[in-house]
């Protein structure tokens, strides 16, 4: 199984710690191996609610802060790449084949849905991960019985690595 995950720091309110990042890396192998994929790279950054608020306007016209947003590169169509990644020829293009696509949690949320909640920041954020990452694969939620199913997938890939509520 060759499943990356490359993450960076874009936010000064919480400290994101190893520990976490270890977590985060648990998380992405077992749910990757629960849908069956064996390759394939993530990119996660964590951000604050001024930045995820912006991402959220300009890209779903959604004019407010939101918890996790998921860019999957399956979905997008070349130009989009382009834009994206800033790609300027067809050699850097393929060099992204293994990407799965980008997860952007905000983490000033995450908190402050870990407390409404009653559990951890970790736990919190490995949810939002989780959920992120599913979405990247084509998971959604539009409906209460596929809502039901990434639930449930969720639940049970953060059950195995020990962040329950």
């Amino acid at each position: 199984m060759n499943i990356k995950l490359e993450w960076s720091d874009e936010q000064s309110i919480y400290p994101i710690s190893e520990a976490l990042i270890q977590k985060l890396e648990l998380l992405l192998v077992e749910a990757a191996q629960m849908e069956g994929i064996v390759e394939g790279e993530v990119a996660l950054t964590f951000v604050d609610d001024e930045r995820i608020h912006e991402l959220n306007r300009d890209y779903r016209q959604i004019d407010r802060p939101t918890d996790v947003l998921s860019f999957a590169l399956n979905e997008s169509v070349d130009e989009e790449m382009d834009i994206l990644y800033e790609v300027e020829d067809e050699q850097e293009l393929a060099s992204l084949g293994d990407m799965l696509g980008d997860i952007i949690i905000s983490t000033e949320r995450a908190q402050a849905q870990a407390d409404e909640y009653g559990h951890s920041l970790e736990r919190e954020i490995g949810f939002l991960f989780v959920h992120g990452f599913l979405h990247l694969i084509g998971y959604d939620h539009q409906d209460d019985e596929s809502e039901r199913v990434m639930m449930d997938k969720q639940e049970a890939v953060l059950s195995k690595i020990g962040l329950t509520r």
